[in-house]
């Protein structure tokens, strides 16, 4: 989906939910931003440093760095235990074992899964599934975090729980959350909503957001 003629700019701490149908170019943005595609033309600055231009390597080192991600499928490794699966962002970082094993059960627990770190994903229910996810994400405290369709294979009450999680989590850490989805409803947690259609940002609205 080809982006047309967009200015975005997304403050520390902000949530941030850009909201479309299929094709509107939601995933896209997101992943130009998050360094997962290159522009063909514009620029994309975050914390002052040119995404657009870095290499592989450049861009693998600084998304370790500052970026966390949740996906709508989960993406959890299927051989490897809720804990080793938190545990991943900081074994690519080379944390000392006995620092990230604590570091994950802790976050584990805040996400109510403390019975669950031994348990594997098809262990799981779908919502426990997102939670370790969500606790991936979150668990080296990474300034940015982003959420492709976070809630898209979960129920009502599960969305509402797992929304609630990640805005209590990125509010404790000052952490900007972006958000992508089709689900209207979800707009409702975030600052500022950015409506996107046909690869254009059409309006954008700030919020109450639910507390």
């Amino acid at each position: 989906m080809a982006l047309d003629d967009i200015t975005l700019n997304i403050a520390k701490g902000e949530i941030c939910c850009l909201l479309g149908t299929s094709g509107s170019g939601k995933s896209t943005l997101l992943n130009l931003m998050a360094g997962l595609e290159k522009p063909t033309k514009g620029s994309i600055y975050i914390y002052k440093k040119p995404i657009h231009k870095m290499n592989e390597n450049q861009l693998a080192k600084f998304r370790q760095k500052n970026i966390g991600f949740i996906f709508q499928s989960y993406n959890l490794m299927p051989t490897l235990t809720a804990l080793e699966n938190v545990s991943l962002p900081l074994t690519f970082r080379g944390i000392n074992k006995t620092i990230r094993d604590k570091a994950s059960i802790n976050i584990l627990r805040a996400v109510g899964l403390e019975k669950h770190i031994k348990h594997k994903p098809t262990q799981m229910s779908g919502g426990q599934q997102q939670r370790v996810g969500i606790a991936r994400a979150f668990v080296s405290k990474p300034p940015i975090i982003f959420a492709d369709e976070p809630t898209g294979n979960l129920d009502s009450k599960t969305t509402e729980e797992v929304m609630q999680l990640m805005l209590k989590l990125a509010k404790e850490n000052n952490q900007t959350l972006i958000m992508v989805t089709h689900d209207t409803s979800l707009a409702n947690y975030a600052d500022t909503v950015h409506y996107m259609l046909d690869g254009k940002i059409q309006k954008t609205e700030i919020n109450n957001v639910k507390k």
